[in-house]
């Protein structure tokens, strides 16, 4: 398939997708909505206004009211940049603004105002939810989020009160749905290990039957069977199963077995078959639900805001007459300029740039930049990036993700449709984000890459080779590291080992698993732990190592035999491998010495702006020379 054939067949997949996403429903969760800055639309926009929105715009100093930013001395132009933020938010920002326009007007209808009074209090809530001072939690925002305060309270809370306001009367919670929260949050959990297979039922009871004859060989089986790579990895085991979080007949099942039993096969939806272990139970915590109804409620009531918020917005859709002109080319050539009508009301294009454009400008400019630098790059050591080498890209990434066709050729057409499947991802974008990128930077970083016969041995040994199976407790701070190592040293059975490790580790994952993780391996990344690993024997103790900012204590439960391979028989596959490992270590470093050399002034974000090293350098000499010859006068 040609480029001009996948983004003709990505665009027709584009134009069946439903333009309106329920997406604005997330409002009601701050959590979820700090990520989100637009203008609100006027409240008081007239009917006959013939653009119903006027784009709020990044402040920018005289000197940049049209550059935005300067790369190696080659100008980044503003328009540049809006262009660049509508190809890339266009869609979103665009539904946004309509569902805003909605919202705003169903309130009008339905006589619902919000006082600043309304707002001040919802932000103290928040705050005081959070458990921190309201201005530490607006400092927050700005920083994290960048999110300045009068975003804040129109963008976010304004939405959120309304939505709560118009849905008042379906946000009540009953008892039955206050006494399962709790029991989700405070009730019993069953510790379990799971197998899960994939549409062959009759491979399921095949593998449950060999798990009911010998449960201790259930991890094995897990690794060996299971389509869950996660829990598959980590030798079957998942979190515990509490009550209403999932399935209910998995849970059902879970809590009707004994302390290692094997259940019966699941099957669930998406024809999926699942089979349990049981390793034990948590007991309920002791607390009172009284003590907690309060916030468990409130819980309740968001969640029921967000399905409500969804409704609404169905409702408030089907009555309105919302036109999208923007993703529509025959539209498009009958209204240039527009973006879209609601009511009959325009959003022009220059507009929704400008909206994209104050909401995202910052990030897009920053990936700009960034292209501008690999552009200017490969102008400096004259190479080109071509159709087919862009072609040839896409047909590498299918052919490793999806497979091939029927033909035995890289299936493209269903790599395009997987990655255009995300809303607002185009073929156009995929290419222009993504795969441009890449080649440009495997083009100029391949000469560096050098494959040598200790390479492979050392790739070998780390994929195929003999492994060491580990309990581990991992920990932050040093001197609870000793205090642990020294219980688990007084009583040092793996029993007492896995209870330690599920009190103190502060790795959730390590911590619901009983300390059980991955087997390690050789070359894997973490020198140390691997070192230390390696001179254990069966049932031996480590010491206390220090690898990537934690403490970690391993408990040695022996090591697995080596797969009966050759270097030779796997040559081949190991040699992709380990150019691909090589050639994404050069295209690294060769894009940190780009930015560490370039010299970027960003009018947007002035904390991204830099000068080379050599520069900085230079400076700081030159500074310096200036005060000796300001003492000597």
């Amino acid at each position: 398939m040609s480029r001009r054939e996948a983004y003709r067949s990505a665009g027709r997949a584009a134009q069946r997708k439903r333009w309106f996403r329920m997406g604005f429903a997330a409002v009601a969760i701050v959590g979820a909505c700090v990520a989100v800055r637009y203008a609100w639309p006027p409240y008081s926009a007239s009917a006959g206004d013939e653009e119903f929105v006027e784009a709020a715009t990044p402040a920018v100093t005289p000197r940049s009211a049209n550059v935005v930013a300067i790369v190696n001395g080659e100008k980044i132009m503003r328009a540049e940049l809006a262009a660049e933020c509508l190809r890339h938010y266009g869609t979103d920002v665009l539904e946004s603004l309509v569902n805003k326009e909605l919202i705003a007007a169903h309130c009008e209808q339905q006589g619902v105002t919000i006082e600043e009074q309304e707002i001040d209090a919802e932000i103290t809530r928040l705050a005081t939810r959070f458990q921190v001072p309201v201005e530490q939690w607006l400092a927050m925002l700005q920083k994290e989020r960048d999110i300045n305060l009068e975003q804040y309270r129109r963008d976010i809370i304004w939405p959120t009160i309304a939505l709560r306001k118009l849905a008042a009367g379906r946000l009540q919670v009953t008892e039955k749905e206050l006494r399962e929260a709790y029991e989700m949050e405070y009730g019993p959990q069953i510790k379990a290990r799971m197998i899960g297979i994939r549409g062959d039922k009759a491979k399921a009871i095949k593998v449950q039957q060999q798990a009911k004859a010998n449960p201790k060989d259930f991890g094995r089986l897990a690794r060996a069977e299971s389509a869950d790579a996660e829990s598959a990895s980590a030798n079957g085991w998942i979190q515990p199963i509490r009550l209403h979080a999932g399935e209910r007949v998995i849970e059902d099942v879970a809590f009707a077995l004994k302390h290692g039993e094997v259940s019966e096969v699941i099957s669930v939806k998406d024809d999926q078959h699942i089979i349990l272990l049981c390793e034990g139970s948590v007991p309920a915590r002791q607390v009172k639900i009284e003590d907690v109804a309060e916030r468990l409620a409130e819980g309740i009531r968001e969640g029921k805001l967000r399905d409500e918020a969804a409704e609404l917005f169905k409702q408030l859709q089907k009555d309105a007459k919302v036109v999208n002109i923007l993703n529509d080319e025959a539209k498009k050539k009958q209204m240039p300029g527009v973006a879209a009508t609601i009511n009959g009301r325009a959003v022009s294009i220059k507009a929704l740039s400008e909206e994209c454009l104050a909401r995202h400008g910052k990030d897009a400019l920053n990936g700009l930049v960034n292209r501008r630098m690999i552009e200017q790059t490969l102008r400096k050591n004259g190479v080109k990036v071509n159709g087919q080498d862009i072609d040839d890209e896409i047909a590498d990434a299918a052919a490793r993700m999806v497979g091939n066709d029927a033909n035995g050729k890289p299936n493209v057409e269903k790599w395009l449709e997987q990655v255009t499947s995300e809303p607002g991802v185009t073929v156009e974008l995929y290419v222009r984000d993504a795969v441009w990128p890449s080649v440009a930077m495997k083009a100029l970083s391949k000469s560096q890459v050098k494959i040598t016969d200790e390479d492979l041995a050392i790739a070998f040994e780390s994929n195929y080779g003999q492994r060491v199976r580990c309990l581990a407790i991992l920990l932050d701070d040093h001197r609870k590291a000793i205090r642990v190592w020294e219980m688990a040293r007084a009583d040092l059975t793996a029993e007492n080992f896995g209870k330690l490790s599920a009190e103190h580790s502060t790795d959730a994952s390590v911590r619901a698993l009983n300390g059980e993780i991955p087997p390690i391996r050789k070359h894997g990344g973490r020198p140390l732990l691997e070192e230390e690993a390696f001179k254990l024997t069966d049932g031996q103790l480590s010491g206390v190592i220090q690898t990537d900012g934690k403490y970690v204590i391993l408990l040695c439960q022996g090591r697995t035999s080596p797969e009966t391979v050759t270097l030779e028989d796997v040559r081949s596959k190991l040699y992709d491998h380990v150019y691909r490992v090589k050639l994404n270590d050069a295209m690294s470093k060769l894009f940190d010495q780009m930015q560490q050399t370039a010299a970027v002034t960003n009018y947007l974000d002035e904390s991204k702006s830099r000068q080379p090293a050599k520069t900085r350098a230079a400076a700081s000499t030159a500074a310096a020379a200036r005060a000796g010859s300001t003492t000597k006068r």
